[in-house]
């Protein structure tokens, strides 16, 4: 089940579940649509995988399978590419 991170990595934006501007990779990753296309170039700097949108979770299963609230921040490792 995949954790739906709270943040982006790069510049800590929030991203909720019902952000259509989160975007992850296969290990989730998690980063904003704005860095992921101005600074990342769609690939994770952690990785090396694509980044694609993530799926929103509907609310039924979002009461019983609640999204992460562990942030993960780290803008050094988002350099411009």
């Amino acid at each position: 089940m995949l954790q739906l991170r709270p943040n982006c990595e790069c510049c800590n934006r929030d991203l909720p579940n019902e952000s259509l501007d989160a975007r992850i990779c296969t290990f989730e990753c998690t980063f904003c649509k704005d860095c992921v296309e101005t600074k990342l170039n769609h690939i994770c700097p952690n990785c090396g995988g694509e980044l694609v949108r993530r799926p929103r979770r509907p609310a039924a299963a979002l009461a019983r399978h609640p999204a992460s609230t562990e942030r993960v921040f780290n803008p050094a490792g988002c350099a411009q590419t």
